[in-house]
């Protein structure tokens, strides 16, 4: 029955024109978005859903999808040619890409981050086409106290590796659950914090505080650092590799297109954290690893199948139990509730016409995404040339608009643009914005089940230890966030070593 009814929903996107052409713009677009650094998925994601308020949900949700998968991709472009990764998960694509196009191999280089692109997020599109039906049939069982405890541990692990400092990471979760508590008591019906504005009665709208976040907050760090990016002078050749090429690097494309697809369905982990973790591997395991860092295809197929199989991975939990996978998932959470999708077990079995469509859009968006990036890679690397003079007005005016179009009020624009000279004045002081992001959708998640599991156990909160899988989620987010307390500690500390021994060596 699953299988029919993915393969109905594939034939109905792959040969609808008109589906297939919005899977082509998402896919163009977010590769775009994803070449120009400073330009991420999660804000392409976010500044396109107010143009699709008009739109048939399905086809909104498919561009939407192609944005997701194109922009992950787009990002090891820039990072390839000018060694700027465009997006964080191409970070550790830089390593080896960069090197490969200072020898004149940045066509080959960005052949193999498309070809290991593809093949990862296929992956990932196939697991989460096949295993989100029996993952939502577990969650079905989920009560109050379960979804409390699976808020925990999302929370617990977006904080925990949200950059060096845990205090900082805390403090912007905090921040985040501040915001979702402004407007009417979920329960009691009482305002909370609305300072007499009627405005905020509802709340602080999703959409305006996310475009403060990821928006404005890129346009202040433009205006700050007006500059034109550098040239590409590599001459892009052998754009396609061979196929003896593909066989060198198929294992480690395999591994970390597994690794990727389970570190993205962790809750709150990324793209990011899959493509380095998928790049340590292949170094680890590799017959040389000391030609890591040099220029190596090996190095630039691990991180982009684990980043893009992290974008199937990281769709299972926000499509099966309402908890983004990443930050951009995060934004498609969202997009879904726009459209009058509540994301979790019931969607299964309520919209069914719905869920198996965007299967067929992630799988159908990684074809579309071979064949753009190779045919395209020449044009695409000429974007990164934009004068940042340019593109900061653009992005400015886009941000203006998405968080107007939400609720057509002008309010909604303050609002955006408070929060995002907020998050500015954060980013510029370190503390990280996904821990602000992800608070402010499991918020709350996390208020509503704490209370209504209470409410059940009539204030007993043994009721979240004495319920299996309440436990277990619990205790694997203790254990994760004193793990991650002392593995930051430890890289620290040998940080802080590294460069007294670099500075005594300096001084001598």
């Amino acid at each position: 029955m699953q299988l029919e009814l993915l393969f109905e929903a594939f034939g109905k996107v792959m040969f609808d024109p008109i589906n297939f052409l919005f899977v082509f713009i998402g896919v163009t677009s977010g590769i775009i978005v994803g070449a120009l650094p400073g330009l991420t998925a999660t804000m392409g994601v976010a500044l396109l859903i107010p143009f699709t308020f008009g739109l048939d949900p399905v086809k909104g949700l498919l561009m939407l999808l192609g944005l997701f998968s194109g922009g992950i991709y787009g990002g090891s472009i820039s990072a390839i040619l000018i060694g700027i990764p465009g997006t964080p998960s191409a970070a550790a694509t830089v390593l080896d890409g960069h090197p490969l196009c200072k020898k004149g191999l940045a066509g080959k280089a960005i052949g193999m981050a498309t070809i290991a692109s593809f093949f990862g997020g296929t992956v990932g599109a196939l697991i989460m086409s096949f295993l989100s039906p029996q993952i939502a049939k577990i969650a079905l069982k989920f009560g109050p106290p379960e979804f409390f405890a699976l808020a925990f541990f999302g929370l617990g692990i977006i904080i925990t590796v949200s950059g060096k400092s845990i205090l900082k990471g805390l403090i912007s979760g905090v921040f985040g659950l501040m915001i979702t508590t402004i407007g009417f008591d979920p329960l009691s019906g009482c305002p909370r914090l609305t300072f007499n504005s009627t405005e905020l009665l509802g709340g602080v709208t999703f959409i305006p505080a996310l475009i403060g976040l990821f928006g404005y907050s890129q346009v202040f760090q433009g205006i700050e650092k007006i500059l034109i990016l550098p040239p590409v002078k590599s001459e892009l050749k052998n754009i396609i590799p061979k196929f003896k090429e593909i066989g060198s690097v198929f294992k480690t494309m395999v591994k970390s297109a597994l690794m990727g697809t389970f570190i993205g369905a962790v809750p709150g982990t990324g793209c990011d954290i899959a493509a380095f973790v998928s790049y340590g591997e292949a170094r680890r395991s590799s017959k040389n690893p000391e030609k890591f860092g040099t220029g190596i295809l090996e190095g630039v197929a691990a991180p982009e199948s684990g980043n893009n199989g992290a974008t199937g991975g990281a769709m299972i939990p926000m499509l099966t139990l309402g908890v983004p996978g990443d930050a951009v998932t995060a934004v498609l959470m969202g997009a879904l509730t726009i459209h009058n999708f509540q994301p979790g077990p019931l969607l299964f079995r309520d919209h069914p016409e719905v869920v198996y469509p965007i299967f067929a859009g992630m799988i159908l968006a990684q074809f579309v995404m071979l064949g753009v990036g190779l045919g395209g890679a020449r044009f695409f690397a000429s974007l990164i040339n934009i004068d940042r003079r340019v593109m900061t007005p653009i992005i400015f005016l886009l941000c203006v608009v998405g968080s107007y179009a939400m609720r057509f009020s002008f309010f909604d624009v303050g609002v955006s643009l408070i929060i995002g000279i907020i998050a500015y004045f954060m980013n510029y002081y370190g503390f990280p914005g996904s821990p602000i992001l992800l608070a402010l959708i499991l918020g709350p998640m996390v208020e509503q089940n704490l209370r209504r599991s209470l409410i059940i156990s009539h204030g007993d909160p043994l009721i979240f230890i004495t319920r299996p899988i309440s436990a277990a989620f619990i205790f694997i987010g203790i254990f994760i966030i004193i793990t991650s307390y002392y593995r930051i500690k430890r890289a620290m500390e040998k940080e802080e070593k590294m460069a007294s021994v670099a500075e005594k060596e300096r001084i001598d």
